[in-house]
């Protein structure tokens, strides 16, 4: 930073003009203030760009997509069911998942093999651990964390049931230490050790939705891989957050969905990885993974698409897929490198004007780990008192987009695609009249 105060406006300015990625911020549609509050809107905001910190949940909207829907909307109409083959575009609707699958690979550090884009976050993990998860009369536990994202625990619990065991027995929740908020690794390795020889699975978020702690992929699969352990990740808040090395990391598998920081929409497609050296694993089987060449002689002799391509089921949306390439062309012009770097410097400029307000600090605690390392582009403030619902209601009446888990915590996630230093610089003051307000109005 420079020799100025680096906890003003003028300062946020500076540092957006030497932000290398601040021209793709134009690459996304910015909700107006108009937009979320109605025609009766306060002077002088009625045009105004909303503070959008919320893509830990939903992404914004590539300007692109727009286009590409219509595209392919305009293919249907004039093309009908030649659209499956003969595409004025080259994206063949037959081979529409092959638009986005090489730079998804990039960003999930995978081969292209490796990953396939289909379905959606469950269902797919469903299909990982129909194949995956193999218990035996010995080896049949699954380590998780106690926290994990309701539905992650479902499809864990519902496959042990499926086997006949007993999840009070085969399930085993790794949780924080008394007193804290997110998981030390030495624990979970610990439990790896104590449990290795009965566990056949480990499953875990690399990127805790509630705290936003990043998990240590790379020393925990190591472990549990030692052990005879196979391992699979969920990277729904990791994916187009954090950098990733899953060839490399040597992950058996791994699902996430696209609709947060991979910006695809609202129940957009999804995607998996299965490592090469796993491509044979037994699995559920459809047609799409079938082998392309012969996928339409209709024989019922499957023959797997190698690679994570052959666990493919049905042929994908078409629309869900160009939304998604929407928003891969915008990451195809910089690097997770890059996203990373700028993802670590915005965070953390945000806690450091959060931690400066004395004044309001009082009021919440950042349960997000404090080390960059440790964490994505996500900052949950656990609110005291009882005034998160009121301090939330006051950001979004100012134009400010964050999202809440009841009954305390407020999420806050600055998506360096789109997001500015004047952004996190704006919510910090708005959050500072928020709680002297709501904190007011709670004494009185």
């Amino acid at each position: 930073m420079s020799g100025t105060n680096p906890l003003t406006a003028q300062n946020a300015s500076e540092l957006d003009s030497r932000d290398h990625l601040r021209h793709l911020r134009d690459e996304f549609h910015i909700p107006k203030y108009q937009n979320l509050q109605g025609p009766q809107t306060t002077d002088g905001a009625v045009d105004s760009q909303a503070i959008y910190l919320c893509g830990n949940s939903l992404g914004l909207q590539p300007k692109g997509t727009r286009a590409l829907l219509s595209e392919e909307l305009d293919v249907w109409a004039d093309q009908g069911v030649y659209g499956h083959h003969r595409h004025p575009n080259s994206r063949p609707w037959i081979d529409i998942d092959e638009c986005v699958s090489e730079e998804t690979a990039k960003i999930v550090g995978a081969h292209r093999s490796e990953v396939a884009v289909m379905g959606t976050l469950t269902s797919n993990l469903h299909f990982l651990m129909a194949a995956f998860y193999r218990p035996t009369d010995t080896k049949y536990k699954v380590i998780v964390e106690d926290k994990a994202f309701p539905s992650d625990y479902y499809a864990i619990e519902s496959q042990v049931r499926w086997h006949g065991l007993d999840p009070l027995d085969a399930i085993i929740s790794v949780s924080p230490r008394p007193g804290q908020y997110t998981l030390d690794t030495r624990d979970i390795l610990k439990v790896i050790e104590e449990h290795g020889a009965s566990t056949a699975m480990i499953l875990l978020p690399g990127v805790q939705y509630y705290t936003g702690q990043l998990f240590e992929i790379e020393k925990i699969t190591k472990s549990a891989k030692g052990r005879d352990i196979v391992v699979g990740w969920d990277l729904a808040h990791a994916v187009g957050n954090v950098e990733l090395s899953l060839h490399d990391w040597q992950v058996d598998f791994a699902a996430w969905c696209s609709y947060k920081y991979l910006n695809s929409g609202p129940g957009g497609i999804a995607g998996i990885f299965v490592h090469e050296a796993r491509s044979d694993q037994g699995r559920l089987t459809g047609w799409w993974g079938h082998d392309r060449a012969s996928r339409f002689k209709m024989e019922n002799n499957f023959v797997a698409i190698p690679g994570a391509g052959g666990f493919q089921h049905s042929n994908p949306s078409v629309m869900a897929t160009v939304c998604l390439l929407g928003s891969l062309r915008v990451f195809a012009k910089t690097t997770m490198k890059a996203i990373r770097e700028k993802s670590v410097r915005l965070t953390g400029y945000m806690e450091d004007l959060l931690l400066s307000d004395e004044e309001t600090r009082k009021f919440y605690e950042i349960i997000t780990p404090r080390n960059p390392s440790e964490r994505g582009a996500q900052l949950s403030l656990l609110f005291k008192d009882g005034i998160m619902d009121a301090v939330f209601q006051k950001l979004e009446l100012a134009g400010i987009i964050v999202d809440k888990r009841d009954p305390d915590v407020i999420r806050v996630a600055p998506a360096p695609l789109y997001n500015s230093y004047e952004d996190v610089f704006k919510f910090s003051q708005k959050l500072k009249e928020a709680i002297l307000e709501a904190s007011q109005a709670g004494a009185s």
